[in-house]
Protein backbone atom coordinates (compact mmCIF):
# COMPACT_ATOMS: atom_id res chain seq x y z
CA UNK A 1 0.00 0.00 0.00
CA UNK A 2 3.00 2.51 1.16
CA UNK A 3 4.71 1.44 -2.20
CA UNK A 4 1.36 2.35 -4.06
CA UNK A 5 0.93 5.65 -2.61
CA UNK A 6 4.94 6.67 -3.58
CA UNK A 7 4.37 5.73 -7.03
CA UNK A 8 1.12 7.99 -7.42
CA UNK A 9 2.84 10.40 -5.53
CA UNK A 10 6.35 10.47 -7.53
CA UNK A 11 4.10 10.09 -10.95
CA UNK A 12 2.09 13.17 -9.90
CA UNK A 13 5.04 14.88 -9.27
CA UNK A 14 6.50 13.99 -12.90
CA UNK A 15 3.37 14.89 -14.57
CA UNK A 16 2.85 18.42 -12.71
CA UNK A 17 6.96 18.94 -13.30
CA UNK A 18 6.68 18.23 -16.99
CA UNK A 19 3.73 20.72 -17.45
CA UNK A 20 5.39 23.35 -15.87
CA UNK A 21 8.51 23.18 -17.62
CA UNK A 22 6.01 22.55 -20.98
CA UNK A 23 4.19 26.47 -19.95
CA UNK A 24 7.77 27.93 -18.48
CA UNK A 25 11.15 25.69 -20.72
CA UNK A 26 12.98 28.34 -19.07
CA UNK A 27 16.74 28.30 -19.93
CA UNK A 28 19.95 27.66 -18.38
CA UNK A 29 23.71 29.18 -19.43
CA UNK A 30 26.68 27.63 -17.74
CA UNK A 31 30.35 29.14 -18.04
CA UNK A 32 33.53 27.19 -16.52
CA UNK A 33 36.68 28.69 -17.36
CA UNK A 34 36.60 28.26 -21.35
CA UNK A 35 33.63 26.37 -22.16
CA UNK A 36 29.66 27.37 -22.17
CA UNK A 37 27.16 25.39 -22.12
CA UNK A 38 23.84 26.55 -23.20
CA UNK A 39 20.62 24.39 -22.53
CA UNK A 40 17.40 24.27 -21.51
CA UNK A 41 15.91 23.30 -17.82
CA UNK A 42 13.86 20.20 -19.23
CA UNK A 43 17.12 18.39 -20.75
CA UNK A 44 19.14 19.69 -17.73
CA UNK A 45 17.11 17.90 -15.44
CA UNK A 46 16.66 14.86 -17.89
CA UNK A 47 20.56 14.66 -17.75
CA UNK A 48 20.87 14.93 -14.23
CA UNK A 49 18.65 12.58 -13.40
CA UNK A 50 20.13 10.00 -16.23
CA UNK A 51 23.51 10.32 -14.63
CA UNK A 52 22.46 9.77 -11.20
CA UNK A 53 21.10 6.45 -12.74
CA UNK A 54 24.54 5.72 -14.08
CA UNK A 55 25.92 6.60 -11.42
CA UNK A 56 24.29 4.09 -9.02
CA UNK A 57 24.38 1.76 -11.16
CA UNK A 58 28.01 1.79 -11.45
CA UNK A 59 28.56 1.51 -7.41
CA UNK A 60 25.63 -1.09 -7.21
CA UNK A 61 28.65 -3.29 -9.91
CA UNK A 62 31.93 -2.29 -7.67
CA UNK A 63 29.56 -3.40 -4.63
CA UNK A 64 29.29 -6.60 -6.21
CA UNK A 65 32.68 -7.14 -7.37
CA UNK A 66 33.48 -6.88 -3.93
CA UNK A 67 31.50 -8.30 -2.13
CA UNK A 68 31.10 -11.66 -4.12
CA UNK A 69 34.28 -13.43 -3.23
CA UNK A 70 32.96 -13.21 0.54
CA UNK A 71 30.23 -14.36 -0.69
CA UNK A 72 31.46 -17.32 -2.30
CA UNK A 73 33.52 -18.34 0.55
CA UNK A 74 30.31 -17.87 2.70
CA UNK A 75 28.69 -20.23 0.33
CA UNK A 76 31.05 -23.00 0.37
CA UNK A 77 31.93 -22.54 4.12
CA UNK A 78 27.70 -23.30 5.05
CA UNK A 79 27.59 -26.04 2.44
CA UNK A 80 30.74 -27.69 4.18
CA UNK A 81 28.86 -26.70 7.48
CA UNK A 82 25.71 -28.38 6.47
CA UNK A 83 27.31 -31.88 5.24
CA UNK A 84 28.97 -31.70 8.39
CA UNK A 85 26.03 -31.40 10.17
CA UNK A 86 24.60 -34.33 8.49
CA UNK A 87 28.19 -36.51 8.72
CA UNK A 88 27.28 -36.38 12.60
CA UNK A 89 23.92 -37.00 12.43
CA UNK A 90 24.39 -40.01 9.92
CA UNK A 91 27.60 -41.28 12.32
CA UNK A 92 25.25 -41.01 14.90
CA UNK A 93 22.73 -43.29 13.49
CA UNK A 94 25.38 -45.87 11.91
CA UNK A 95 26.77 -46.16 15.90
CA UNK A 96 23.12 -46.50 16.95
CA UNK A 97 22.69 -49.71 14.67
CA UNK A 98 26.48 -50.88 15.12
CA UNK A 99 28.09 -49.94 12.54
CA UNK A 100 31.30 -49.08 14.16
CA UNK A 101 33.91 -48.89 11.06
CA UNK A 102 31.11 -47.22 9.25
CA UNK A 103 30.54 -44.33 11.91
CA UNK A 104 33.97 -43.65 12.62
CA UNK A 105 34.93 -43.43 8.78
CA UNK A 106 31.98 -40.36 8.59
CA UNK A 107 32.11 -39.04 11.86
CA UNK A 108 36.32 -38.40 11.26
CA UNK A 109 35.52 -37.01 7.22
CA UNK A 110 33.36 -34.53 8.37
CA UNK A 111 35.15 -33.40 11.83
CA UNK A 112 37.64 -30.90 9.55
CA UNK A 113 34.77 -28.89 8.32
CA UNK A 114 32.38 -28.87 11.26
CA UNK A 115 31.88 -26.30 14.12
CA UNK A 116 31.06 -29.31 16.21
CA UNK A 117 34.44 -31.00 15.50
CA UNK A 118 34.77 -31.84 19.24
CA UNK A 119 30.97 -34.01 18.98
CA UNK A 120 32.46 -35.64 15.74
CA UNK A 121 35.56 -37.21 17.58
CA UNK A 122 34.37 -38.19 20.89
CA UNK A 123 32.18 -40.27 18.84
CA UNK A 124 34.81 -41.09 16.40
CA UNK A 125 36.08 -42.56 19.43
CA UNK A 126 33.42 -44.08 20.89
CA UNK A 127 33.01 -46.08 17.65
CA UNK A 128 36.59 -47.27 17.80
CA UNK A 129 36.27 -48.32 20.95
CA UNK A 130 33.59 -50.64 20.24
CA UNK A 131 35.86 -52.06 17.00
CA UNK A 132 38.53 -52.41 19.14
CA UNK A 133 40.61 -49.80 17.71
CA UNK A 134 42.15 -48.33 20.94
CA UNK A 135 45.09 -46.48 19.49
CA UNK A 136 42.35 -44.55 17.34
CA UNK A 137 40.35 -44.15 19.75
CA UNK A 138 43.37 -42.57 21.61
CA UNK A 139 44.55 -40.25 18.83
CA UNK A 140 40.49 -39.17 18.40
CA UNK A 141 40.38 -37.87 22.18
CA UNK A 142 43.61 -36.17 21.66
CA UNK A 143 41.75 -34.42 18.17
CA UNK A 144 39.36 -33.76 20.12
CA UNK A 145 41.43 -31.65 22.87
CA UNK A 146 43.15 -29.53 20.14
CA UNK A 147 39.88 -28.98 18.39
CA UNK A 148 38.40 -27.50 21.35
CA UNK A 149 41.07 -26.97 24.89
CA UNK A 150 38.41 -25.54 26.83
CA UNK A 151 36.70 -28.86 26.69
CA UNK A 152 39.27 -31.17 28.74
CA UNK A 153 37.27 -31.98 31.61
CA UNK A 154 34.62 -33.58 28.71
CA UNK A 155 37.26 -35.56 26.88
CA UNK A 156 39.07 -36.78 30.09
CA UNK A 157 35.55 -38.13 31.35
CA UNK A 158 34.84 -39.68 28.39
CA UNK A 159 38.70 -41.21 28.20
CA UNK A 160 37.96 -42.38 31.55
CA UNK A 161 35.24 -44.03 31.16
CA UNK A 162 36.24 -45.70 27.83
CA UNK A 163 39.69 -47.10 29.91
CA UNK A 164 36.86 -48.38 32.47
CA UNK A 165 35.06 -50.07 29.69
CA UNK A 166 38.01 -51.78 28.36
CA UNK A 167 39.56 -52.51 32.09
CA UNK A 168 42.66 -50.40 31.54
CA UNK A 169 42.16 -49.60 35.47
CA UNK A 170 46.35 -48.12 35.89
CA UNK A 171 45.24 -45.93 32.73
CA UNK A 172 42.01 -44.81 34.22
CA UNK A 173 43.31 -44.35 37.60
CA UNK A 174 45.74 -42.01 36.21
CA UNK A 175 42.65 -40.17 34.23
CA UNK A 176 40.32 -40.00 37.21
CA UNK A 177 43.72 -38.79 39.40
CA UNK A 178 44.28 -36.18 36.80
CA UNK A 179 40.70 -35.02 36.74
CA UNK A 180 40.64 -35.18 40.22
CA UNK A 181 43.13 -31.99 40.29
CA UNK A 182 41.44 -30.24 37.13
CA UNK A 183 37.74 -30.70 39.25
CA UNK A 184 38.15 -31.73 42.39
CA UNK A 185 34.51 -31.24 43.11
CA UNK A 186 32.85 -32.51 40.16
CA UNK A 187 30.02 -35.24 41.19
CA UNK A 188 31.21 -37.72 38.08
CA UNK A 189 34.57 -38.15 38.52
CA UNK A 190 33.69 -39.37 41.57
CA UNK A 191 31.30 -41.87 40.33
CA UNK A 192 34.12 -42.82 38.54
CA UNK A 193 36.32 -43.26 40.72
CA UNK A 194 33.82 -45.46 42.98
CA UNK A 195 33.62 -47.90 40.00
CA UNK A 196 37.23 -48.19 40.16
CA UNK A 197 37.74 -48.76 42.75
CA UNK A 198 34.95 -51.36 43.48
CA UNK A 199 36.70 -53.39 40.28
CA UNK A 200 40.08 -53.07 41.40
CA UNK A 201 38.69 -53.86 44.95
CA UNK A 202 40.50 -51.14 46.38
CA UNK A 203 38.64 -51.10 49.71
CA UNK A 204 41.06 -48.56 51.42
CA UNK A 205 40.74 -46.12 48.41
CA UNK A 206 36.68 -46.71 48.51
CA UNK A 207 36.59 -46.34 52.48
CA UNK A 208 38.39 -42.90 51.79
CA UNK A 209 36.40 -41.84 49.19
CA UNK A 210 32.80 -42.59 50.82
CA UNK A 211 32.35 -39.65 53.19
CA UNK A 212 32.86 -37.82 50.16
CA UNK A 213 29.99 -39.50 47.93
CA UNK A 214 27.77 -39.22 50.77
CA UNK A 215 28.68 -35.33 51.67
CA UNK A 216 28.10 -34.61 47.89
CA UNK A 217 25.02 -36.94 47.40
CA UNK A 218 26.61 -38.01 44.34
CA UNK A 219 25.14 -41.60 44.88
CA UNK A 220 21.65 -42.55 46.33
CA UNK A 221 21.92 -43.44 49.68
CA UNK A 222 21.86 -47.19 49.48
CA UNK A 223 24.06 -47.27 47.06
CA UNK A 224 26.50 -45.31 49.13
CA UNK A 225 25.92 -47.69 52.11
CA UNK A 226 26.04 -50.96 49.93
CA UNK A 227 29.63 -49.76 48.86
CA UNK A 228 30.77 -48.42 52.25
CA UNK A 229 29.52 -52.02 53.42
CA UNK A 230 31.43 -53.65 50.86
CA UNK A 231 34.81 -51.53 51.36
CA UNK A 232 34.53 -52.66 54.96
CA UNK A 233 34.12 -56.36 54.59
CA UNK A 234 37.14 -56.00 51.94
CA UNK A 235 39.44 -54.43 54.54
CA UNK A 236 38.30 -56.93 57.30
CA UNK A 237 39.24 -59.72 54.93
CA UNK A 238 42.79 -57.95 54.13
CA UNK A 239 43.29 -58.22 57.75
CA UNK A 240 43.86 -62.25 57.54
CA UNK A 241 44.67 -63.68 60.77
CA UNK A 242 45.81 -60.46 62.94
CA UNK A 243 43.14 -59.96 65.38
CA UNK A 244 44.39 -56.51 66.48
CA UNK A 245 44.18 -55.19 62.39
CA UNK A 246 40.83 -56.78 62.69
CA UNK A 247 40.00 -54.98 65.48
CA UNK A 248 41.03 -51.58 64.48
CA UNK A 249 39.39 -52.03 61.24
CA UNK A 250 35.98 -52.68 63.12
CA UNK A 251 36.51 -49.41 65.28
CA UNK A 252 37.13 -47.15 62.08
CA UNK A 253 33.77 -48.02 60.74
CA UNK A 254 30.79 -45.67 61.45
CA UNK A 255 28.40 -46.35 64.17
CA UNK A 256 25.83 -47.16 61.21
CA UNK A 257 28.07 -49.80 59.85
CA UNK A 258 29.48 -51.17 62.98
CA UNK A 259 25.83 -52.51 63.72
CA UNK A 260 25.57 -53.80 60.13
CA UNK A 261 24.49 -57.49 60.01
CA UNK A 262 26.81 -58.37 57.01
CA UNK A 263 29.72 -56.43 59.01
CA UNK A 264 28.67 -57.99 62.34
CA UNK A 265 28.74 -61.39 60.57
CA UNK A 266 32.07 -61.21 58.65
CA UNK A 267 33.81 -59.27 62.13
CA UNK A 268 32.45 -62.22 64.62
CA UNK A 269 33.52 -65.03 62.10
CA UNK A 270 37.30 -63.39 61.88
CA UNK A 271 37.45 -62.89 65.56
CA UNK A 272 36.54 -66.54 66.29
CA UNK A 273 39.28 -67.62 64.27
CA UNK A 274 41.68 -65.48 66.19
CA UNK A 275 40.63 -66.44 69.78
CA UNK A 276 38.38 -63.33 69.83
CA UNK A 277 34.96 -65.05 71.10
CA UNK A 278 34.59 -62.82 73.92
CA UNK A 279 34.35 -60.14 71.77
CA UNK A 280 32.53 -61.80 69.13
CA UNK A 281 29.72 -62.94 71.34
CA UNK A 282 28.94 -59.68 73.01
CA UNK A 283 29.08 -57.83 69.22
CA UNK A 284 26.70 -60.52 68.03
CA UNK A 285 24.60 -60.14 70.80
CA UNK A 286 24.45 -56.76 70.99
CA UNK A 287 22.94 -56.68 67.29
CA UNK A 288 20.51 -59.58 67.77
CA UNK A 289 18.98 -57.53 70.58
CA UNK A 290 18.31 -54.59 68.61
CA UNK A 291 17.52 -56.46 65.28
CA UNK A 292 16.64 -59.67 64.49
CA UNK A 293 19.07 -61.79 61.45
CA UNK A 294 19.08 -65.39 61.11
CA UNK A 295 22.69 -65.68 59.67
CA UNK A 296 23.93 -64.04 63.10
CA UNK A 297 21.03 -66.35 65.16
CA UNK A 298 23.40 -69.26 63.33
CA UNK A 299 26.61 -67.96 64.19
CA UNK A 300 25.98 -67.03 67.74
CA UNK A 301 25.53 -70.82 68.88
CA UNK A 302 29.05 -71.45 67.04
CA UNK A 303 30.98 -68.67 69.21
CA UNK A 304 32.80 -70.53 71.96
CA UNK A 305 32.56 -68.91 75.53
CA UNK A 306 34.28 -69.58 78.54
CA UNK A 307 30.71 -69.83 80.25
CA UNK A 308 28.32 -71.54 77.90
CA UNK A 309 25.65 -71.42 80.49
CA UNK A 310 25.58 -67.60 79.99
CA UNK A 311 25.40 -67.98 76.33
CA UNK A 312 22.53 -70.53 76.69
CA UNK A 313 20.41 -68.00 78.95
CA UNK A 314 20.85 -65.30 76.58
CA UNK A 315 19.45 -67.21 73.69
CA UNK A 316 16.81 -68.95 75.58
CA UNK A 317 15.53 -65.20 76.00
CA UNK A 318 15.10 -64.88 72.47
CA UNK A 319 12.86 -67.60 71.98
CA UNK A 320 9.77 -65.63 73.18
CA UNK A 321 10.12 -63.00 69.99
CA UNK A 322 11.76 -65.65 67.67
CA UNK A 323 10.31 -69.20 68.77
CA UNK A 324 9.89 -70.15 65.03
CA UNK A 325 13.29 -69.17 64.11
CA UNK A 326 15.33 -72.98 62.69
CA UNK A 327 18.57 -71.25 63.13
CA UNK A 328 17.80 -70.29 66.78
CA UNK A 329 16.80 -73.77 67.43
CA UNK A 330 19.90 -75.07 65.86
CA UNK A 331 22.31 -72.40 67.78
CA UNK A 332 20.15 -73.66 71.31
CA UNK A 333 20.56 -76.84 70.40
CA UNK A 334 24.16 -76.56 69.70
CA UNK A 335 24.65 -74.65 73.11
CA UNK A 336 22.92 -77.09 75.01
CA UNK A 337 25.11 -79.56 73.83
CA UNK A 338 28.00 -77.37 75.17
CA UNK A 339 26.13 -77.30 78.03
CA UNK A 340 26.03 -81.71 78.24
CA UNK A 341 21.93 -80.95 78.10
CA UNK A 342 21.96 -83.64 75.66
CA UNK A 343 18.05 -84.83 75.62
CA UNK A 344 17.23 -80.47 75.72
CA UNK A 345 19.40 -80.23 73.06
CA UNK A 346 17.89 -83.04 70.87
CA UNK A 347 14.41 -81.56 71.33
CA UNK A 348 15.79 -78.24 69.97
CA UNK A 349 17.23 -80.04 66.74
CA UNK A 350 14.18 -81.64 66.20
CA UNK A 351 12.52 -78.99 66.23
CA UNK A 352 14.72 -76.67 63.67
CA UNK A 353 14.70 -79.66 61.51
CA UNK A 354 10.92 -79.76 61.89
CA UNK A 355 10.60 -76.19 60.53
CA UNK A 356 13.51 -75.97 57.84
CA UNK A 357 15.37 -79.42 57.36
CA UNK A 358 19.29 -78.54 57.13
CA UNK A 359 22.13 -80.24 56.22
CA UNK A 360 24.24 -79.19 59.07
CA UNK A 361 21.20 -80.21 61.57
CA UNK A 362 20.91 -83.20 60.71
CA UNK A 363 24.72 -83.59 61.23
CA UNK A 364 24.51 -81.79 64.85
CA UNK A 365 21.68 -84.22 65.65
CA UNK A 366 23.62 -87.54 64.89
CA UNK A 367 26.50 -86.09 66.48
CA UNK A 368 24.70 -85.67 69.76
CA UNK A 369 23.11 -89.37 68.72
CA UNK A 370 26.36 -91.06 68.70
CA UNK A 371 27.31 -89.41 72.02
CA UNK A 372 24.16 -90.71 73.52
CA UNK A 373 25.11 -93.86 71.62
CA UNK A 374 21.98 -94.40 69.63
CA UNK A 375 24.28 -95.17 66.61
CA UNK A 376 21.63 -96.75 64.37
CA UNK A 377 19.16 -93.04 64.65
CA UNK A 378 22.68 -91.56 64.17
CA UNK A 379 23.56 -93.33 60.97
CA UNK A 380 20.05 -92.47 59.66
CA UNK A 381 20.47 -88.72 60.74
CA UNK A 382 23.62 -89.28 58.64
CA UNK A 383 22.26 -90.39 55.40
CA UNK A 384 19.27 -87.95 55.46
CA UNK A 385 21.96 -84.76 56.38
CA UNK A 386 23.76 -86.08 53.32
CA UNK A 387 20.96 -86.73 51.35
CA UNK A 388 19.86 -82.79 51.91
CA UNK A 389 23.14 -81.59 51.46
CA UNK A 390 23.31 -83.04 47.93
CA UNK A 391 19.99 -82.48 46.86
CA UNK A 392 20.12 -79.22 47.94
CA UNK A 393 23.47 -78.16 47.13
CA UNK A 394 23.57 -76.77 50.70
CA UNK A 395 26.53 -75.12 51.45
CA UNK A 396 25.09 -74.21 55.08
CA UNK A 397 28.23 -76.11 57.18
CA UNK A 398 30.96 -73.75 55.01
CA UNK A 399 32.55 -71.69 57.79
CA UNK A 400 34.48 -68.86 55.28
CA UNK A 401 34.09 -65.31 56.19
CA UNK A 402 30.80 -63.23 55.21
CA UNK A 403 30.37 -62.22 51.27
CA UNK A 404 27.62 -59.86 49.74
CA UNK A 405 26.33 -61.27 46.66
CA UNK A 406 27.18 -59.96 43.48
CA UNK A 407 23.60 -58.81 42.67
CA UNK A 408 23.47 -56.65 45.90
CA UNK A 409 26.90 -54.77 44.53
CA UNK A 410 24.71 -54.30 41.67
CA UNK A 411 21.86 -53.23 42.88
CA UNK A 412 21.14 -49.39 42.23
CA UNK A 413 24.89 -49.25 40.31
CA UNK A 414 25.55 -46.35 39.02
CA UNK A 415 24.66 -45.22 35.53
CA UNK A 416 27.60 -45.29 32.98
CA UNK A 417 28.32 -46.16 29.37
CA UNK A 418 29.12 -49.71 29.19
CA UNK A 419 29.65 -50.05 33.06
CA UNK A 420 31.49 -52.53 34.07
CA UNK A 421 30.02 -55.37 36.59
CA UNK A 422 31.15 -54.03 40.84
CA UNK A 423 32.73 -57.34 42.70
CA UNK A 424 32.04 -58.94 45.23
CA UNK A 425 33.99 -58.45 48.51
CA UNK A 426 35.90 -61.12 48.53
CA UNK A 427 36.86 -62.58 51.45
CA UNK A 428 39.89 -65.02 51.97
CA UNK A 429 38.74 -68.74 52.29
Amino acid sequence: MRLLLITILLLAAAVGGAVMLQQYPGYVYLEVGLWTVETTLAFLIAALVLAFVLLYIVLRLLGLVVRTPRALRRGSYGRRTERSRRGLTRGLIEMAEGRWGQAEKILTRHAPDSDTALLHYLAAARAAQQAGAYERRDNYLKAAIEANPEADVAVSLTQAELQLAHHQTEHALATLNRLRGLAPQHSYVLKLLARLYAETEDWESLSELVPELRSRKVLARERIDMLERAAALGRLSERGMDGAAIKAVHESLSRRMRDDPDIVLAYAERLMNVDGNETAEKQVRHVLGRQWDERLARCYGRIRCEEPQRQLEHAEAWLKEHGRSAMLLLTLGRLCVRNRLWGKGRIYFESSIGIEPRAETYFELANLLDELGEFGPAREQYRTGLAKAVESGDGNGRRGPARIPRERLLAGATDLPEQALLPTARASE
